[in-house]
């Protein structure tokens, strides 16, 4: 016997409530706004559940080249995992002649990145000369570094989604260039540091 449509109304209703409470996933793009554009963009890719897959943070026994008498600065060792992913950051270039990595760290269990989107000589000066669907973007860079990792690797080791931050002007990207040079040295007041109590922000402030 077919349900009453008393029932159907309540069902929909009692789901709807069901999925009110569930917390919604924030996007991390911005919306509205072009990421195949020509601009400076700070990105953080996550390994699924923070794990620890793409190396340890250790510090190294070479005397620092600036001549003082301390060791030298913490590292990433990286595992199999993050050489793998290293190999595949250094390719973007070659994959994407208008993308260029200005900066990177491979951390534990997350990358930082600073990508450059430029315009070629086909593109022209204001990018329109190659067709939107053909020009490179963010989302599309990450999504197949991530993708050709996961097939080297064997193993889906990366979060679904990514944070990116758009860089605006010369202060915010030297910023965002020290907070990624010293990254290993700062681990464990990192947000991504998976051991401790903080949430990471949409986008980070470097300080």
């Amino acid at each position: 016997m077919p349900p009453s449509c008393a029932t159907v109304l309540l069902s929909c209703a009692n789901r709807r409530r069901s999925e009110m409470g569930k917390p919604r996933r924030r996007k991390n793009r911005l919306q509205g706004y072009d990421y195949s554009r020509t601009g400076w963009y700070f990105v953080t890719v996550c390994t699924k559940h923070k794990e620890h897959l793409l190396g340890e943070i250790r510090t190294s026994l070479t005397p620092s080249p600036v001549g003082r008498d301390d060791l030298g600065a913490p590292f990433t060792a990286l595992s199999l995992y993050g050489q793998i992913t290293e190999k595949y950051i250094r390719f973007i270039p070659a994959a994407y002649p208008d993308v260029r990595v200005d900066k990177y760290v491979i951390m534990p269990d997350h990358v930082h990145l600073i990508i450059r989107i430029v315009l070629s000589e086909h593109n022209g000066p204001s990018g329109d000369g190659a067709p939107r669907s053909s020009r490179p973007t963010i989302s599309g860079v990450i999504g197949a570094l991530k993708r050709f990792v996961n097939q080297e690797a064997g193993a889906s080791i990366w979060q679904t989604s990514f944070h990116d931050h758009i860089i605006r002007g010369e202060a915010d990207y030297l910023r965002i260039w020290h907070y990624i040079d010293t990254n290993p040295a700062k681990w464990r007041e990192d947000c991504y540091y998976k051991d401790g109590d903080l949430e990471c922000p949409r986008t980070i402030k470097p300080t």
